[in-house]
């Protein structure tokens, strides 16, 4: 699930920095891809190593209109590791893997410009 925002609206309310720390948003390696089958919209399962803290993690990503599971392996992406895991068709999504909405409303990646550390946290 994810939910288009306008790029040209106003910033969300003020949180205190206290209240960001508590999402734990990390780096990590997709390990395997593979189409999720019978999700409403079309996703890809994921496998990410997230290093020895998180360890690895499955996640269901909308984000089958610009990327091709093969493509994702090696790849190194950002989510957020500290949310409930929630049900997505008959798979579990255990972290939510970040990304940016294009004008189309198709999700491309967040990652890191450079290789970092699986499970380093953003800062």
């Amino acid at each position: 699930m994810h939910v288009i925002h306008d790029p040209a609206s106003e910033p969300e309310e003020t949180v205190a920095f206290s209240d960001f720390l508590k999402v734990d948003i990390r780096i990590g390696t997709v390990l395997s891809a593979e189409d999720l089958v019978g999700a409403r919209k079309p996703s890809i399962k994921l496998v990410i190593d997230f290093g020895p803290g998180v360890g690895h993690k499955k996640s269901c990503a909308q984000v089958a209109a610009l990327y091709d599971p093969a493509s994702l392996v090696g790849r190194q992406v950002a989510a957020v590791v500290n949310f409930p895991p929630r049900q997505v068709g008959k798979a579990i999504s255990e972290v939510l893997t970040l990304g940016f909405a294009d004008p189309e409303g198709r999700v491309v990646l967040a990652s890191p410009e450079r290789p970092v550390p699986n499970g380093a946290r953003l800062l």
